[in-house]
């Protein structure tokens, strides 16, 4: 495989106000919110390292500077518990540090994901890359993380991939929703997709969750994208561009997705990480 086919960015969409965690994100970004002593974000870029990752290209806004911090080295805080019994807490985060570089961009206006990821393109110029909406907690304890999954079905198809699971069909109003022929097991060539239909009008139960990877024509797509639902720029009107020339795989993994921009979401990976833990 050539050096352009090889994913070596993920892109990080972090810019959303996070509202239905008022009054808690009135200060602090939600992709801050810790699942045990751990921030959300920082659960996202550990699983894009383990799928081989080392630029993390992070689009924020305004009020968001603990992410940039957080990212960084504290020498004040470093140099109070050096030597100490909680010396080892910090470790993680510094090995993140170590492991790799971050950049940043603004997202000046909220105007969808689509436009979201189209402000990351100063940072991840003409190659593939992974996206991880950080509200998206993702667990597999049997073994490869979900995005190391998704970069393996990347290098057989070498396309845009997205990650589905099967969800009730009542809340396929909250997602985008794809159709299309399975190929392979747990793969499926999409040949249509929905953003957020009533579930009437859903082509599946198959919902696209936080985990993409986008080849770099899709911020040509974008550029053309008019807003859709909700007044917005859509990435799933981008995705279904590609879709129409066969380009875009959905994969449905293997492991645990919590959707942590909810508060019950949020309570049951909790949950689940303070049991894993013991």
């Amino acid at each position: 495989m050539d050096k352009s086919s090889k994913i070596r960015k993920c892109l990080f969409p972090a810019a959303g106000y996070g509202t239905r965690f008022l009054p808690a994100t009135k200060a602090i970004p939600k992709e801050m919110l810790p699942v045990l002593t751990k921030p959300l974000l920082q659960y996202g870029v550990e699983e894009a390292i383990s799928a081989g990752m080392g630029t993390m290209a992070i689009v924020t806004g305004r009020g968001k500077r603990a992410i940039e911090d957080h990212f960084d080295i504290s020498y004040e805080l470093e140099n109070q518990i050096q030597g100490t019994s909680k010396e080892y807490l910090l470790r993680e985060t510094r090995d993140v540090i170590e492991k790799c570089t971050f950049s940043y961009t603004r997202q000046r206006e909220m105007k969808g994901l689509g436009h979201a990821i189209l402000t990351g393109e100063t940072l991840v110029g003409d190659e593939p890359f992974a996206v991880i909406l950080a509200d998206d907690l993702c667990d597999n304890a049997e073994g490869a993380s979900v995005l190391s999954q998704m970069i393996a079905v990347y290098e057989k198809y070498q396309c845009s991939v997205v990650a589905v699971e099967e969800v009730p069909k009542e809340e396929t109003k909250k997602y985008g929703v794809i159709a299309g022929e399975a190929i392979e097991t747990n793969i499926v060539r999409v040949n249509d997709m929905v953003e957020k239909p009533d579930p009437q009008d859903a082509p599946s139960n198959l919902a696209i969750i936080g985990r993409y990877i986008l080849t770099p024509d899709i911020f040509d797509i974008l550029k053309e994208t008019k807003p859709g639902k909700g007044g917005e720029i859509q990435i799933t009107d981008a995705l279904l561009a590609q879709a129409k020339e066969g380009k875009v795989i959905a994969f449905q993994f293997s492991g645990k997705r919590f959707d942590c921009g909810s508060v019950d979401g949020f309570v049951e990976a909790t949950n689940y990480f303070y049991n894993k833990q013991k």
